[in-house]
């Protein structure tokens, strides 16, 4: 799980250079956390390396919809 305190809660997309970082040093799936706040976010954070994406706040809230980031992650050919 890669968490980005710098990301973490800004809503304005997932940490890519750090995720992508991990990726070349991890052979494990790789969880990025932390800068989710719009559907776009989650489709470039999969590109950058990530097995898999934790968004709390942003559902919780009702800010995004699960169902919208699954509709986006497949218009972008992610899922």
């Amino acid at each position: 799980l890669v968490n980005s305190i710098d990301a973490d809660g800004t809503k304005q997309g997932f940490d890519l250079e750090l995720i992508s970082a991990i990726r070349e040093l991890s052979s494990v799936p790789v969880i990025a956390s932390g800068g989710a706040g719009d559907v776009s976010h989650f489709a470039p954070a999969v590109r950058a390396g990530a097995d898999a994406i934790l968004a709390a706040t942003v559902f919780h809230s009702g800010q995004i919809r699960i169902d919208d980031v699954k509709r986006a992650m497949r218009e972008e050919g992610v899922l």
